[in-house]
């Protein structure tokens, strides 16, 4: 990597680590009026609905093998975590939702070696299974300190986090002839219909949003989930995955649970011992699973 691109990758993490650590917390606002689905649904297809201006002017790059790819890319990067995350935090802190986002370079790193043939050391063996421990660790965790019941709803997370390592190697193995701002705009326009007809055909969206208190402001947050956490950062993030490694890129993950933790700590939430041990596992096992 280059000096210039080397720069360039540095503030592309940062912003990216900054618009994606306050995600969870927009999350967390939406949900207070509107179900799950609601929430992921109009994530989406506001993301959509921003970038199809310039979805449309990149239309003409694409060949008949693109569109396939493109509409995968749009359902593991895009549509599948949205959902899967707003259903995790019914039942889950958006700070521990944060920490455990930091499985996705492990995931990245697996489904690189089992697909696409790369190779890692066996240190990196170590650090999959630390990460895998740290995720456990977290899921029986409880704010007061003490280790409770499994939280199954901490492997929606997880599942979350291999589609975004799937995504990842998609982008970067199978669709290396297109630009960050085509796969996003153009994934976008693919999937956003989905949302479209389910969030005005299929649920309570308007009704909530029109009748019950604060759904206009929460409406807003989730809009705002949608521009910056979606659209932009989605940009940004192909742009580093094409400019560096697809495990660089998702290396994002060391620094967005910073941020999570710390809008989360602002609105009350509690962390205990178990959550930090956790965090701290994850953190170490993708260091392991990064290191040359």
């Amino acid at each position: 990597m280059s000096d210039s691109n080397r720069g360039t990758s540095i503030i592309l993490f940062v912003s990216l680590t900054l618009i994606w650590g306050t995600s969870f917390i927009l999350i967390k606002q939406g949900l207070k009026v509107f179900s799950p689905d609601e929430v992921g649904a109009l994530r989406v297809a506001s993301a959509c609905l921003f970038l199809i201006p310039l979805a449309v002017t990149r239309l003409k790059e694409l060949h008949v093998h693109h569109y396939g790819k493109l509409f995968a890319s749009g359902m593991l990067g895009i549509f599948i975590p949205a959902f899967l995350f707003a259903t995790a935090q019914t039942r889950m802190d958006s700070s521990v939702a944060g920490i455990m986002n930091t499985l996705t370079p492990i995931f990245t790193m697996l489904i690189g070696a089992v697909v696409f043939k790369l190779r890692f050391k066996t240190v990196a063996i170590v650090g999959i299974l630390l990460g895998f421990a740290g995720g456990i660790i977290l899921s029986i965790s409880r704010s007061d300190g003490a280790i409770g019941g499994f939280n199954a709803f901490a492997l929606l997370i997880v599942l979350a986090c291999f589609c975004y390592g799937s995504n990842l190697n998609l982008i970067k193995f199978k669709i290396p002839d297109l630009g960050s701002l085509t796969i996003t705009s153009v994934s976008l326009l693919l999937i956003g219909p989905l949302a479209l007809i389910y969030l005005f055909g299929f649920s309570d969206f308007v009704p909530k949003l029109t009748t019950q208190p604060g759904g206009w402001q929460a409406a807003g947050f989730i809009v705002l989930l949608g521009l910056m956490s979606t659209a932009v950062a989605t940009i940004l993030f192909n742009h580093l995955v094409k400019m560096s490694t697809a495990l660089f890129a998702s290396s994002v993950t060391y620094a967005l649970p910073i941020v999570a933790v710390m809008w989360g700590l602002l609105d009350g939430e509690r962390l205990g011992v178990g959550h930090f041990v956790g965090m701290l596992c994850i953190i170490g096992g993708v260091y392991l699973a990064n290191r040359k």
